[in-house]
């Protein structure tokens, strides 16, 4: 206002003129102490000079809050999720400004028509547009403001979420603006409603003709997001000089602290990293530069830009890179990411009997239950399913699929997990009986099954636990009756795990070069069966390793240690080669923040919405919500969803995990789960999750 910063009564936060620019600081404690996010807002009718001032504002208060902060350039109408987060029941638009004698006021005012035009789904908005049948159309909610009255007409195709949203937003101006006097009354059929469209009719007048359709959204598609590009940007004989040094996958070792750089998220959003050591005029030019960079890629000039520094990354930033590593960051409860092949994850004990009580750990450990629950399992044969005999449960072959059922109580009534094991060599014919023949199972059990999609290798935490360390993984093969093949003669087997929970062998090639020191591995051969000890393994996983030799093979069993084998045993492996012994190391990564979006697949285009700060709140029955806790992929599926958004479901994450930025592992575990039937690890993942809520 005049050039100064005019602090905003609270009561008409989350109302913007639109002649004008605002500025917004949202501080918030996190695990690692206090996260900060400066905004700048701009108006669509306000002034180049008012929008020069909010940047230099931005930029004093960053320097006052010492760098710390995340700053960014906000847009009206295309304001950036993180954003719209703050604004739980939406944002209103108001025509004019401090300029034209427009300011927020404090007082209930009752001598107020306005129309406003509401808009989205999980992300509200609101518009003043003209007071006119022509401003509607038939797939909004409308708000006719009268002051004591308030009218909701909604459009003939709005979905329920955007109903109920609507309504959020009318009680919100009914309780902040006019301390909660004024009546709200809703048309859903203009037929059921003749005393309020009779109101409607005195402000508006009579309406002449058809309601214009439904306008869609313009929205950013995941495989435009997915086109990141690093740029470096730096001075040069008074000139600015802008390089592109690399595309995706990006990885953090581009990022020099003495200098600065723009990323470009396919046009959808600018990041601008300075670093620590880079010169004042740099950090100074930062939205600067970044204003002109769109301005010389021709991006529209509402282009969402974030301003981030050297050390005070955002979540969306690092995201964006393959890998993000921390300094000096302590890891969850034995959680670590594994690089490469020699990467040990260092098991900690938990307590299982606390799941019940504590789901953020069912979510952290990835854990549904304590694994006591009961097992079936199918083999998918001429693509039927075919009980597979008890005695071999915890046994998969590469060249098949199988079905894992997995019952357990839960305050008295069963729930279901099924998991759908894909094998490296089945047909791709088998694994899609598989998925059918998942979703007969399902039906069978009132569709309440929870479904697990689970790639060979990458069988998750309680995958493992179920089968109380007798799982082994055959890499080919089958186990059918008639077998085409004969078995191997000799078979090497590397065994990983310190208990039941946590055990799995898994079949590696036969040859010196599969060793690891940090390991124990099973040789068996026709005459004997060696358990072989490598010098990083512990007491505990050499008990394990004793437990599975059992199961792969009925000879005598020989335990050597490592460094002290006899010739048979190299003879065996075709002789000796070099292999992996480097003691394993720890590589800390970044603790992954779990982000919630809403997926749509309406158009072909594949496009997903994030809903920043996300609760139970934010799942609508309407929905296909995906969750992404990097080691897991959920997808969750409201009891309204329209039937191609589910039936395309899988295939969204499998989208989704493709076009993400970080080069994902498509192996990833994709969890189908239904409302009302959320297992812990997902519900985990939640602030105070309410069982009763539908």
């Amino acid at each position: 206002q005049n050039m100064k910063m005019v602090p905003v009564p609270e009561k008409a936060y989350g109302t913007f003129f639109e002649g004008d620019c605002y500025i917004i600081l949202h501080t918030k404690r996190t695990s690692r102490g206090t996260a900060v996010d400066l905004h700048y807002w701009i108006g669509k009718d306000s002034s180049q000079d008012e929008q020069g001032a909010a940047a230099l504002y931005v930029t004093q208060l960053d320097n006052a809050l010492r760098g710390n902060p995340v700053q960014h350039r906000e847009v009206q109408g295309h304001e950036s999720e993180t954003f719209q987060s703050y604004f739980r029941n939406g944002i209103i638009y108001k025509k004019g400004g401090v300029a034209s004698g427009f300011k927020h006021v404090e007082t209930n005012m009752y001598n107020i028509k306005r129309l406003l035009h509401v808009k989205g789904k999980k992300h509200v908005s609101a518009t003043e547009v003209a007071l006119s049948w022509d401003s509607f159309n038939k797939g909004d909610v409308f708000l006719l403001d009268l002051g004591k009255v308030l009218i909701q007409w909604n459009g003939p195709n709005c979905s329920i979420a955007e109903k109920s949203r609507g309504l959020a937003l009318a009680r919100s101006i009914r309780d902040s603006e006019r301390g909660g006097r004024a009546q709200i009354g809703i048309i859903d059929n203009e037929k059921d409603s003749p005393d309020l469209m009779q109101i409607m009719t005195m402000v508006l007048g009579e309406r002449r003709g058809e309601l214009r359709d439904a306008i869609p959204d313009t929205k950013a598609d995941e495989l435009q997001k997915a086109n990141v590009r690093l740029y470096h940007v730096y001075e040069k004989d008074n000139d600015l000089v802008v390089q592109e040094i690399a595309t995706r996958p990006l990885t953090q070792d581009l990022l020099q602290h003495e200098d600065c750089y723009i990323l470009d998220q396919g046009g959808f959003k600018i990041y601008v990293w300075r670093g620590k050591t880079s010169s004042l005029e740099e950090k100074k030019g930062a939205f600067t530069r970044a204003v002109g960079f769109i301005q010389a890629k021709g991006y529209p000039s509402s282009t969402n830009i974030e301003v981030i520094n050297d050390g005070a990354e955002s979540a969306m930033f690092k995201q964006l890179f393959q890998r993000w590593t921390e300094k000096d960051e302590t890891q969850g409860l034995g959680k670590v990411y594994t690089t490469g092949k020699i990467a040990k994850v260092e098991q900690v004990k938990f307590d299982t009997t606390q799941l019940h009580a504590r789901p953020e750990l069912a979510a952290e450990q990835r854990m549904v239950d304590d694994a006591s629950g009961e097992i079936e399992v199918w083999r998918i044969e001429d693509l039927q399913m075919q009980p597979v005999d008890p005695k071999t449960y915890g046994q998969f072959y590469g060249g098949d699929c199988y079905l894992v059922l997995y019952t357990y109580l839960r305050s008295g009534r069963p729930h279901y997990v099924l998991y759908m094991w894909q094998g490296r060599h089945a047909s791709v014919d088998e694994i899609t009986a598989c998925a059918l023949n998942a979703i007969e199972l399902d039906k069978r059990h009132g569709d309440e099954a929870v479904q697990v999609r689970v790639t060979m290798g990458k069988e998750p935490t309680h995958f493992l636990a179920i089968f109380k360390g007798k799982l082994v993984i055959y890499e080919g093969g089958t186990s059918r009756a008639q077998k085409n093949t004969p078995e191997p003669a000799i078979r090497l087997f590397q065994v990983r795990g310190t208990d039941e929970m946590n055990t799995k062998a898994t079949e590696v090639p036969a040859r010196a070069s599969s060793l690891n020191s940090n390991d124990v591995f099973l040789l068996a051969t026709s005459q004997v069966c060696y358990l072989w000890c490598g010098k990083g393994c512990s007491g505990d996983e050499r008990e394990m390793a004793k437990m599975v030799a059992d199961i792969v093979s009925k000879r005598d069993k020989h335990t050597i240690l490592e460094g002290q084998e006899p010739a048979d045993f190299w003879e065996a492996l075709g002789g000796k080669a070099p292999y992996a012994s480097e003691k394993r190391f720890q590589e800390q990564v970044t603790h992954y923040q779990p982000r919630l979006f809403e997926c749509s697949n309406q158009t072909g285009r594949f496009i997903m919405t994030e809903v920043v700060g996300f609760c139970q709140e934010d799942l609508d029955e309407d929905d296909v919500m995906l969750l992404d806790t990097w080691e897991e992929v959920f997808l969750w599926i409201g009891k309204a969803s329209n039937t191609y958004e589910r039936n395309e479901a899988i295939a969204s994450a499998k989208e989704y995990l493709k076009t993400h930025p970080a080069g994902r592992d498509l192996a990833t575990p994709i969890i189908l789960v239904k409302q009302g039937y959320e297992p812990l690890n997902f519900t985990g993942w939640f602030n105070a999750w309410d069982p009763y809520k539908w």
